[in-house]
């Protein structure tokens, strides 16, 4: 509410303030919480996305090898890494590791949901053509 004052000039009072503060600190305290959920959707489901296209990429390899060939075998590692060989665009970024990691890399699995040292994106296992998170920070490992 306005208060005139005896100079005309109208403003909040102390009390106003201090109500108006308590109810930002209370929005605050619901909005960070739930903002640091959607963050972590966010992280879960664009690695769900870039594991869904490493896969199919890599199936669809597969299958053409057996068409163009007769011998149906999975890409090497060295043809992952290399762009419009098995995927057009270069290999995605794991959302789950850090940047000083490379999380666009891929490095050789020996078991799916083994994590392989600290670096690299992706773990893939040529002999099988699996290809996992080399991250564990939500159990996506095991996608």
């Amino acid at each position: 509410m306005k208060r005139l004052t005896q100079s005309g000039q109208g403003g909040f009072t102390l009390i106003e303030l201090v109500i108006i503060i308590v109810i930002l600190g209370i929005l605050a305290a619901v909005a960070i919480p739930k903002y640091q959920n959607i963050t972590s959707e966010a992280k879960e489901a664009s690695c769900h996305a870039a594991l869904g296209g490493l896969r199919s990429g890599i199936t669809i390899y597969y299958a053409n090898q057996a068409i163009a060939t007769g011998t149906a075998v999975w890409p090497s590692i060295a043809e992952l890494r290399v762009v419009d060989s098995v995927m057009i665009h270069a290999m995605p970024k794991n959302p789950y590791q850090a940047d000083a990691n490379a999380p666009d890399s891929i490095v050789t699995g020996v078991t799916k949901g083994t994590i392989v040292g600290t670096r690299g994106g992706w773990a893939y296992l040529a002999t099988s053509g699996e290809i996992w998170p080399n991250t564990n920070v939500f159990g996506e490992n095991q996608w």
